[in-house]
């Protein structure tokens, strides 16, 4: 079982890791001062004092990555996360060297001569080594794990949407090295199944299942109304030492990521918290609209010029459309996009999906529809403020007001300024597709939002978001 398996590959990992802190200090202080790549000026300590410095920075290394979690096991854990957090513990550590480099040289000049740029050359070289080694080990353990090697074993207490859902994603992603073992659940017979997991007993039974002390984990889920067991289920679980985590029925409600706060003790749990509403994150993200917003201008100037003419020469009327959108805290603004259907009357406009082989649509337009080069008008858009680079698509107010009604939490899209581009766009929903399958991918956008999430939704959009498939 992997209970037993744990600490000893803990124990390997902080061994590898300071192997690999070490070598990279190694690496750095050859590459700076005896290679002599770089013209090195004035006296050099001589190697053995370098090398002992050794004897601190090993320590001090594995400390900080143990604090920012680095040993924590997270099958799941995306590579932006644990790269996130390398680059806090070695920020920190190039902080602490350099501070204890200055103290040093203060009290003693005979240390002047320790070569800056080694400390330097270790912060860059460490912290692409141990994101490699990292990454490397992610992979042998997903080969494995999805060979059916180093798995872990677990329970589930409760058959409901929540179950449901965590064995839909066990099952598509099988590098995570879940094994579910079944289900205890008391409104479901025995030998029932759920896509080949089957319920194998009742709750009252999970006693005889703790003491076979063959399981990694439990895992609650619970359905909502069967709550008023869950201390007696807690207490259970606790007591026989196994890990037990708790996945709620109620997760339509709350965000993937639930913001907490600590009222004297008492948890609090807010519906719905949205990283932009804080304003330093709201400053940064305008900052890069603005200046992704001119770039793209220039960049795709002439793709526009050449687009204005085109429009022109094949259809009358004007080379720009512009259509009432719903933004930012359910304000309409006016969108702009490449003219790409032919001048219809405004009632039409407003209420009207395009459809495939649409007559009105212009032999240019079904071009610039399809490579998306009609929305480029938008960064005019993101220029004045009405949208971003990276958010939800803005719909017309007509299927706004009809999609509030129909698809729950559809209005918390408009809590972020729309986008050019979006995580629903660049997961392939978008024109004809399902509306609720957008909101989820929405949501998800806007409770998970950083800067390095919008990068990676540019980056997509680059690659597979350009030509729209669904675009008629």
């Amino acid at each position: 079982m992997i209970k037993d398996n744990q600490k000893g590959f803990n124990r390997f990992h902080v061994v590898l890791d300071g192997l690999v802190t070490a070598a990279s200090y190694l690496l750095a202080w050859y590459l700076m001062l005896e290679a002599r790549i770089f013209p090195v000026q004035g006296e050099v300590l001589a190697p053995q004092y370098y090398f002992m410095a050794l004897i601190l920075i090993v320590p001090v290394y594995l400390i900080l990555y143990g604090v920012f979690h680095l040993y924590t096991p997270k099958r799941v854990q995306g590579r932006r996360v644990e790269f996130a957090n390398i680059c806090k513990a070695n920020t920190i550590g190039l902080l602490l060297f350099t501070m204890v480099l200055f103290a040093i040289r203060n009290q003693n000049p005979f240390f002047n001569e320790f070569a800056t740029r080694v400390v330097l050359g270790f912060f860059a070289i460490n912290t692409f080594m141990v994101t490699l080694e990292r990454n490397v080990i992610r992979m042998i353990l997903r080969s494995l794990r999805s060979k059916g090697y180093n798995q872990k074993h677990i329970l589930l207490i409760g058959y409901s949407r929540a179950a449901e859902g965590f064995i839909d994603r066990v099952l598509a992603n099988p590098e995570w090295g879940y094994r579910i073992r079944g289900i205890l659940d008391d409104h479901h017979k025995t030998g029932e199944e759920y896509r080949s997991i089957p319920v194998v007993g009742t709750i009252s039974q999970l006693n005889r299942f703790l003491e076979s002390n063959t399981l990694d984990e439990i895992a609650i889920t619970l359905s909502i109304k069967e709550y008023g067991n869950l201390e007696q289920i807690v207490a259970a679980c606790e007591k026989s030492g196994v890990h037990t985590k708790f996945i709620p029925d109620y997760n339509n409600i709350i965000p993937t990521r639930p913001y907490t706060e600590d009222l004297q003790g008492l948890p609090v749990i807010h519906i719905r918290h949205v990283p932009l509403t804080n304003l330093l994150n709201a400053t940064v993200k305008r900052c890069v609209d603005i200046v992704g917003a001119l770039c793209g201008l220039v960049i795709f100037s002439p793709v526009m010029l050449v687009t204005a003419v085109l429009i022109k020469l094949t259809s009358p009327g004007p080379v720009i459309f512009s259509q009432e959108r719903v933004g930012l805290h359910n304000r309409t603004f006016k969108m702009y996009k490449f003219r790409s259907m032919e001048v219809q009357k405004p009632s039409e406009e407003k209420s009207k999906w395009t459809t495939p082989h649409d007559p009105r649509v212009t032999p240019v337009g079904r071009f610039i529809r399809k490579t998306s080069i009609d929305e480029m008008p938008q960064f005019f858009n993101i220029l004045i403020g009405d949208m971003s680079l990276v958010g939800p698509r803005p719909e017309r107010p007509f299927f706004v007001e009809r999609f509030k009604e129909e698809i729950p939490r559809y209005m918390i899209k408009h809590q972020v300024r729309p986008g050019l581009t979006g995580w629903a766009q660049v997961n392939g929903y978008r024109g004809d597709t399902s509306i609720t399958k957008r909101i989820e991918h929405d949501l998800y956008y806007i409770e998970n939002w950083s800067l390095g999430f919008d990068f990676k939704i540019m980056f997509l959009t680059v690659f597979k978001g350009f030509i729209n498939k669904n675009a008629y």
